[in-house]
């Protein structure tokens, strides 16, 4: 890794302050990574609320199913933006291979169910470690920095929560009056498909707008405990004494 070319300043940060710089991240590269991101998650969100046919929970499942599988797009245009890289359509389907199907059974299992999975799945992608090498370097990365991870997680878990509320919420404050839905129906576990249809396409769409925001969250305070761990602020700076 050419740790001079990164376009980030690092320096020590908290874990939160780390977090922040990532939305700032996401923000600057919006462009790249909505238009990567799009491209493969609305196809597949359309096939998730398809499933309904088979049955009512199953639209919602598979959009959370899929979200780390789809966290493997954005880290992508991330990790390039973080060197000041522009990333086409065009280099992610050439790119294909490693970013959708490399590590497929990890990224849909058990990767699923981490509190901390925006803040290791730079590990998983970007290190290129053989199978057996994670489990330490993810302790390595981790120590002391799994709660706020953890916590990260919990606060955008939240907010997802909430913005789905809002959306869905909307079939009931728009509909013409004396037809709102009943909303204790639309929040039973009984629901028709069609409650079933608005609350795992309201999901979808916060997960379009938010995922990003998460991915690069975890991955501003990954390069920061990279950087803590490996002292890249002193290599910089003999880079620049010594006119390497």
């Amino acid at each position: 890794m050419q740790i001079d070319a990164l376009a980030l300043r690092l320096r020590p940060r908290t874990p939160y302050e780390a977090a922040d710089l990532g939305t700032r991240l996401c923000q600057s590269a919006a462009r790249d990574v909505y238009k990567c991101y799009l491209v493969v998650a609305i196809p597949l969100f359309i096939l998730c609320l398809c499933t309904v046919e088979i049955a009512y929970w199953l639209p919602m499942l598979t959009v959370y199913w899929f979200k780390p599988w789809l966290d493997r797009t954005i880290l992508y245009v991330l990790s390039r933006a973080a060197f000041g890289q522009r990333t086409t359509l065009s280099d992610l389907w050439n790119a294909q291979r490693h970013v959708w199907w490399n590590q497929l059974f990890i990224t849909l299992t058990w990767r699923l169910l981490s509190p901390w999975r925006s803040f290791t799945q730079p590990v998983y992608q970007l290190e290129g470690l053989r199978l057996g090498q994670f489990r330490k370097r993810i302790l390595q990365i981790r120590r002391r920095h799994s709660a706020p991870a953890a916590f990260m997680t919990f606060v955008y878990k939240l907010c997802e929560i909430s913005l789905t509320s809002a959306v869905a919420s909307l079939i009931y404050w728009f509909a013409p009056r004396g037809q709102a839905p009943d909303l204790f129906e639309m929040l039973s576990s009984q629901g028709e498909p069609l409650h079933a249809l608005v609350f795992a396409g309201a999901t979808a769409i916060v997960v379009l707008f938010l995922e990003p925001f998460y991915v690069a969250s975890g991955f501003a305070m990954y390069l920061t405990r990279r950087a803590e761990l490996e002292a890249w602020d002193i290599e910089q700076e003999f880079r620049r004494a010594f006119g390497q």
